[in-house]
C-alpha cells in the first residue's frame, strides 16, 4: 500500500463532533477510498457545540464533499442546511451531509444504516414485536425506521428520562400512525414487555468500553426465540451479546450499525458502491487495536 498522495484535485470529507479521538470513520472510509482508486481523503474535526454555525459555513466555503455529524450536532445543525431528506426531517437529526455546489443537504444513514444490519442478517422487522430500551438520539432514528417498516414498538427508559420515551411514542404515533407505546425501565416492565416480543434492542451506552461488564436486561429474559441487537460496538462483542449467544438467541452487533451508516454516506458522496467487508474488516482490526 503507498502513502496517499494530497493534490489540488483531493476532495476531502470529514467528520465534525466533540470528541472524536475515539472515532473509526477515518480508518473505514480512507481504506475504501484507497480500495477504489477514488482521490478522497477523509478528516476528523473537533467542533465545539458554540462553534458549529463557523465550522458549517468553513465546509461550505471551502468546497469539502461531505461530512458526518456526530454527538452534540445532530439536532442542531438542521436549521444551518439548505436541504434535508425526508426520513432525517421526521427523525429530528442529521449524521451525514452531501455538499454539491455550495448546498448542503442532510440525510439520516444510522437509521437506514441500522436497518440494512438487520436485513443483512436475514431479520424482517415488519410485523414484530420490538423491545428498545433507550430513548436518545439513536433509539429516535431506529424507532422511526422500525416504525416505517411497520414493526410494533415499545419504549422503555429510565423514570429520569421518560418523557423522552413518552414524547418519541407519541410522535410515531401521530407522525407516522404506527404501534409505540412507551414505559419506564423497570423490571418488571420489561419483563412483560419481553414476553412477546421478537426483537430486542440495547440503544443506550449501557455495556460500553470500560464499563463491559454491565447489560442492560437480565440474562433470564433472553430466549431462543429471540433477536439481540446491540447498538454499542466497543467492545465487539458485549455481555449483553455474549449472554444472548449463551440462551439461543440471534444477535447483531453494533459494528455492523457503524459499518452500514459510514457504507451509506460513503456512497451519497462518491456515488460508487461502498466496500462494506473492508470497511467492517478495518473497524474490527481498529477496534481491537483499541481494546489492547
Amino acid at each position: 500500500m503507498t502513502d496517499k498522495v494530497i493534490s489540488g484535485k483531493t476532495r476531502i470529507c470529514a467528520l465534525i463532533g466533540d470528541p472524536i479521538e475515539h472515532t473509526m470513520s477515518p480508518v473505514m472510509h480512507n481504506a475504501a477510498f484507497r480500495k477504489l482508486g477514488l482521490d478522497y481523503v477523509y478528516i476528523p474535526f473537533r467542533v465545539r457545540t458554540e462553534e458549529l454555525a463557523q465550522a458549517v459555513e468553513g465546509i461550505r466555503a471551502l468546497n469539502i464533499r461531505g461530512f458526518n455529524v456526530t454527538i452534540p450536532h445532530k439536532v442542531a445543525i438542521m436549521p444551518m442546511l439548505d436541504g434535508l431528506d425526508p426520513l432525517a426531517e421526521k427523525i429530528g437529526a442529521v449524521n451525514t451531509v452531501v455538499n454539491n455546489g455550495g448546498e448542503l443537504r442532510g440525510y439520516n444513514t444510522d437509521a437506514t444504516g441500522f436497518l440494512q444490519a438487520l436485513l443483512e442478517r436475514g431479520v424482517e422487522p415488519g410485523g414484530e414485536n420490538v423491545v428498545i430500551l433507550g430513548a436518545g438520539g439513536a433509539s429516535r432514528a431506529i424507532s422511526y425506521i422500525l416504525a416505517e417498516r411497520g414493526a410494533h414498538l415499545t419504549i422503555l427508559n429510565r423514570q429520569l428520562e421518560l418523557d423522552w420515551a413518552v414524547e418519541l411514542a407519541r410522535r410515531i404515533r401521530d407522525d407516522l400512525k404506527k404501534e409505540a407505546s412507551a414505559l419506564e425501565l423497570t423490571e418488571e416492565h420489561l419483563s412483560t414487555a419481553m414476553e412477546g416480543a421478537g426483537i430486542l434492542i440495547n440503544a443506550t451506552s449501557v455495556g460500553m468500553s470500560p464499563d463491559n461488564q454491565e447489560s442492560p436486561i437480565p440474562a433470564q429474559l433472553l430466549k431462543p426465540d429471540l433477536v439481540v441487537y446491540d447498538i454499542v460496538y466497543n467492545p465487539i462483542r458485549t455481555r449483553l451479546l455474549k449472554e444472548a449467544e449463551a440462551a439461543g438467541a440471534r444477535t447483531v452487533g453494533g459494528i455492523d450499525m457503524l459499518v452500514w451508516q459510514g457504507a451509506l454516506a460513503f456512497e451519497k458522496w462518491t456515488e460508487q458502491t461502498a466496500p462494506l467487508d473492508l470497511m467492517r474488516k478495518e473497524a474490527i482490526k481498529a477496534l481491537e487495536r483499541h481494546e489492547d
